[in-house]
């Protein structure tokens, strides 16, 4: 029996068969043709391109559908490769100029192109290295007339499925009733794999360097998706053991859903408001099912991510109307575009940056480009008189950008009132804390809008310092941090003292282990992904306020993240045991 720890990123616990994907070998010969063949090597080429763009197509429909507008852009990146004017003609000249095959051409030109990412500071460009190649793979599977998706489709039990990556249309394609588990040499917490398997509820590890070479195909496993654990080979105890946990956490899972009815309310009367994030109008459905009682954020980065042109007024118009009528009344907060950082669009991607993450993102975006925001402000507006509708502005790190803003606003608004278009003129007007900055001068900008939302994922990430993306500092980066629990407690006592209402959006609001912490410290509203809202339900409906401010006390005292952690896990496992397998 080994043992393997790596970075969990979809939660869940597995016992299965292992197999191994092994990646096709695409080398290429270079091989000269013809002069006679060239048009016939053009037009297997066009051939090819035509049918890898519709299949990628369908691919991003059905993610679109199912999953988030990281996979839909992860899509859209390799449509936009495919229909690069420049590449293309790298393809073309190959065949024309040099006389390669049409394999030899698309092989030559995009391990070229590849070559160009990998030597991109910026992580971002080096990770898309993964999509060139599986745009190459896809494009001589097509030319040479085979069927990559054979392999995976002939799976007929449930394996564990190991690999040393998986590209995007591979992890895309998994059909989650063969596939129980996925462990990954490569990638971190943002990787394509983790983004999908933990849409498709799939326990997954990545970062295990080099289980590839540890683990054959027909060996047991046990894959921890929670605690980043792959257990190869183990003993019969060890496997009855984990069996019992999962059955247990099934059972667990059917009995959450019992309580999506019931108001997220404390034992002693204190009503906590679960609100759900959202990048999709069809994500509404699910996030209603789950118990939310509005969205607390909803992202509209994918109307620029999915489409490869900039939307129009009446794109985002009726994306926000869709998303209004779905929620019959409850309260939405659109949260401006927050482009940059982690998600570019393909024309953003031929300029980068060298820092991104602080760079020309989010409200410094939109107010670099007053025709682009106002575009989204007009439809925000127009949409505001169909329901309870709140506008806020991301990343803000001084007062100047928030009335930047609010001021485009009134601009928007008066342009309205000239055309006689109806809209809400008392719009709620709100910011997100995501940086040191911002969570300091609360009190400034509580004097300025009419509410704060704490992006915890940012903020956890500037206060400390560390890319959360990067697999080599991921043990750093902890909201159980004393200055990021600090920072959060500021702004909520801020907002409490303004009387303006404070919530919190990012994955620390998800995790239960923080749920009592969080209530404890004063927050009445949380948003998060809806598949979390049941088990941070339960805990709510398991405490007593009093006995959650003492615990906020506590760890306020503590002067180690871990010290943190393990108090919170104890105190968690002491009101949902079950969800520990106890």
């Amino acid at each position: 029996m080994e043992l393997k720890k790596g970075i969990g990123v979809s939660s869940g616990v597995a016992v299965c068969q292992a197999l191994i994907l092994s990646d096709d070998d695409l080398r290429i010969g270079r091989r000269a043709i013809h002069a006679s063949q060239i048009e016939a090597e053009k037009q297997r080429l066009s051939a090819a391109l035509g049918a890898s763009r519709a299949d990628i197509r369908e691919l991003r429909d059905t993610s679109t559908r199912g999953f988030t507008s990281e996979i839909a852009a992860i899509f859209n990146f390799h449509l936009g490769l495919l229909d690069d004017p420049q590449l293309l003609d790298t393809f073309y000249q190959g065949i024309e100029k040099n006389r390669f095959t049409a394999e030899y051409a698309v092989s030559r030109s995009l391990r070229e192109y590849a070559k160009q990412f990998l030597q991109q500071k910026d992580e971002y460009f080096r990770d898309r290295v993964k999509d060139i190649y599986d745009i190459e793979r896809r494009l001589i599977t097509k030319l040479q007339g085979k069927d990559r998706k054979l392999r995976l489709s002939d799976i007929t039990e449930p394996i564990a499925l190991i690999a040393h990556d998986l590209t995007p249309s591979q992890t895309a394609s998994l059909d989650k009733t063969k596939i129980k588990a996925i462990c990954i040499d490569a990638g971190g917490q943002t990787s394509h794999t983790a983004i999908i398997a933990n849409s498709m509820g799939i326990p997954a590890v990545v970062g295990l360097e080099n289980i590839t070479h540890e683990i054959a195909s027909g060996d047991t496993v046990i894959v921890n998706g929670q605690s980043g654990i792959v257990i190869i080979n183990p003993d019969a105890a060890t496997i009855e053991e984990h069996k019992k946990y999962e059955e247990r956490q099934i059972t667990f899972e059917k009995n959450l859903r019992r309580l999506r009815d019931l108001p997220a309310r404390t034992k002693d009367g204190t009503e906590i408001a679960l609100m759900g994030n959202i990048e999709f109008p069809y994500e509404v459905e699910n996030t209603l099912d789950r118990g939310a009682v509005g969205i607390g954020l909803y992202r509209t980065e994918f109307l620029y991510l999915a489409s490869e042109k900039e939307p129009t007024e009446e794109d985002h118009y009726a994306s926000y109307v869709e998303v209004i009528r779905k929620l019959n009344g409850k309260p939405i907060v659109i949260r401006t575009l927050d482009l940059g950082a982690d998600k570019y669009t393909p024309l953003m991607a031929k300029d980068p940056e060298d820092n991104p993450f602080l760079g020309l993102r989010s409200i410094r975006l939109c107010l670099a480009n007053l025709d682009m925001f106002k575009v989204q402000l007009r439809a925000i507006l127009r949409a505001s008189v169909l329901g309870d509708v709140r506008v806020m502005f991301p990343m803000v790190s001084t007062p100047m950008e928030l009335r930047q803003a609010k001021m485009v606003l009134r601009d928007v608004m008066e342009e309205l009132d000239e055309a006689n278009i109806p809209y809400n003129p008392y719009l709620p007007v709100g910011m997100m804390i995501e940086v040191p900055s911002a969570a300091l001068m609360a009190a400034t900008y509580a004097k300025e809008c009419d509410f704060f939302s704490i992006g915890t994922n940012d903020l956890i990430q500037y206060t400390l310092a560390v890319d959360r993306g990067n697999q080599k500092v991921a043990s750093l980066y902890t909201g159980a941090h004393p200055a990021v629990l600090a920072l959060i407690r500021n702004v909520i006592r801020v907002g409490n003292r303004a009387n303006i209402s404070v919530s919190l959006c990012g994955e620390l609001g998800a995790d239960v282990e923080f749920t009592v912490l969080l209530v404890g410290m004063g927050l009445r509203t949380l948003s998060i992904t809806p598949h979390s809202i049941p088990e941070v339900k339960k805990v709510i409906r398991s405490i007593n306020l009093v006995d959650a401010q003492k615990v906020a006390r506590r760890v306020m005292s503590f002067e180690h993240s871990q010290q943190i952690l393990s108090y919170l896990r104890d105190e968690t496992r002491k009101i949902i045991p079950e969800a520990y397998g106890v």
